[in-house]
């Protein structure tokens, strides 16, 4: 007989992005949330930051009259709250925390955590203090919440995402030990930190030892608040499987729990409101194409995108840049190409506008390929485009994230629940788990072409890159249309109603202990 899951009263999860997009995190939490509001209803709470009067946070509306009496109670506790909706699929209670106040008594908090959990702070620098001071402030959230509604007796999680939250569940450890733990790392800090230094990440992985190589790049204060976190809590947790071997051997503890990230379509347009919006996209992709380079560029023409965050070599830009240059330089391409960076913050950073140079991606009239920097986030006011990033997505045929370094890759599921197919590879969570969907490697046949990616095999990427993009530009309308079916169809086995389970299964764990601290 299958063991019955234990389930939650309540549930409070925090994380920097809640109702502050900045990146994948956002639409793991904004779009599960639908999903735990079915479970249960108002009794799911997210936790996210405030800035201060100024800030404006994403699709949040204030509710002054929601639980108006503990947020009073708050007040006389030190905690400044803004209660209100998140309004996403759900609309779930959020609660966002001012934090500045704490910072005169981070000493204070920083030497608790060393006293009990060892967490080195010594080294701290950058965003570690204002992370770490908005967890401690999430924390004393979800501590005065529990203590005003009398929850005693009752199934209470604390879910933290990334190390940011880590200080907090640290402390719902030490003060309320009745309230069960869950952590969510989505990538190790030091992983990241070293394929972001140019250094082999998976050939030498099971060599790597977590705490020397924080020492050498600098991470030990931020590696050891998410390995210590990692230790303690009731449930450890991470995103993918690739990313599950990062934190056993660079965190020292295997995860309870894979939960990979599921989204909800209710945002994607169907039918003939799709196809509109496809049509604008392609005409102002085209547009500004031909406006910036001097081109003739018509409807005919290959619209190729990839976007993300600006890491250079972990998303792959690098690649794309090149299989965008051999694509220019062969002949036997079928179409005209139109490529887009649409990655935020590279005018900082001459690696873009000089590998184009290196490479005669030149943009001239007569360019097989024009690659086109789109610097700034696509939220409609960019002064470019003034197009949101889905309402331009549609306007792709063919969408690429080569990634190096990537747990799991919201871009290609996205871009497949558009009818876009894509190419990733099998060093992103995605990757990995369409092959593990399919039984073999994802083709563009699948929706997804899926590339094996290795420390050393940069230029076979690049190759495979340039070869199935010049085979998509030869294939017929009707063979076309198959491959844009097929991506649609395995979007939805990625719908959040497939994967809460698991996060079901990490409540258990993580309650079923917490119960134990208390059985006599």
């Amino acid at each position: 007989m299958a063991e019955k899951l234990l389930q939650p009263d309540y549930i409070f999860e925090s994380s920097w992005e809640v109702c502050n997009k900045v990146g994948g995190i956002y639409t793991v939490l904004s779009t599960r949330a639908k999903s735990l509001q079915t479970l249960l209803p108002d009794h799911i709470i997210f936790i996210g930051p405030d800035f201060g009067d100024d800030y404006k946070p994403t699709h949040f509306k204030e509710d002054k009259r929601l639980m108006a009496s503990w947020r009073n109670a708050a007040k006389k506790e030190g905690l400044d709250l803004r209660i209100g909706r998140w309004q996403v699929p759900g609309d779930p209670v959020a609660v966002l925390v001012g934090f500045k106040s704490f910072f005169e008594k981070k000493d204070e908090i920083y030497t608790l955590l060393w006293e009990h959990f060892g967490v080195d702070s010594l080294h701290a620098y950058g965003d570690y203090d204002e992370a770490s001071m908005f967890a401690y402030a999430a924390a004393r959230v979800v501590e005065s919440f529990y203590s005003f509604f009398k929850l005693d007796g009752k199934r209470v999680i604390y879910h933290g995402n990334e190390w940011m939250t880590g200080l907090g569940l640290l402390y719902i450890s030490h003060k309320l030990p009745q309230v069960a733990t869950v952590f969510t790392t989505h990538a190790t800090s030091i992983g990241r930190s070293i394929a972001g230094n140019n250094k082999p990440l998976y050939d030498y992985l099971f060599a790597y030892n977590g705490d020397q190589m924080a020492d050498e790049l600098n991470m030990q204060s931020k590696h050891s608040i998410e390995k210590q976190t990692a230790q303690h809590v009731d449930c450890f947790t991470t995103v993918s499987d690739i990313t599950g071997r990062e934190c056993k051997e660079l965190l020292d503890k295997p995860a309870d729990v894979i939960l990979p990230n599921g989204f909800e379509d209710d945002f994607v347009p169907k039918g003939s409101t799709l196809t509109a919006k496809r049509k604008a996209a392609r005409k102002a992709l085209l547009h500004i194409a031909n406006a910036l380079t001097d081109n003739n560029l018509t409807d005919d023409a290959l619209i190729i995108s990839t976007s993300g965050r600006y890491e250079f070599r972990n998303k792959g830009i690098d690649v794309f840049v090149e299989a965008m240059a051999r694509l220019n330089a062969d002949n036997r391409l079928a179409r005209r190409i139109a490529a887009f960076v649409e990655v935020p913050g590279c005018t900082n950073d001459n690696r873009l506008t000089d590998m184009m140079r290196y490479h005669g991606l030149e943009n001239k009239p007569d360019s097989r390929v024009v690659l086109i920097p789109v610097p700034d986030y696509l939220t409609g006011d960019d002064g470019l485009l003034n197009i949101p990033y889905y309402d331009l997505l549609p306007g792709n045929d063919l969408t690429v994230y080569p990634s190096y370094y990537e747990p799991w890759g919201y871009t290609p599921l996205e871009s497949i629940a558009f009818h876009v197919p894509c190419i990733t590879t099998d060093l992103a969570g995605f990757g990995l788990w369409v092959n593990s969907v399919k039984g073999r490697y994802g083709e563009l046949k699948d929706g997804v072409k899926v590339i094996h990616r290795t420390d050393g095999n940069y230029h076979d990427v690049v190759e495979s890159i340039k070869e199935t993009v010049m085979a998509f530009s030869r294939c017929d309308k009707a063979v076309v249309s198959s491959i844009r079916t097929n991506a649609s169809h395995l979007s939805k086995m990625a719908l959040w109603k497939h994967f809460i389970v698991h996060y079901q299964k990490a409540y258990h764990i993580a309650l079923t202990k917490a119960a134990g601290r208390f059985t006599i």
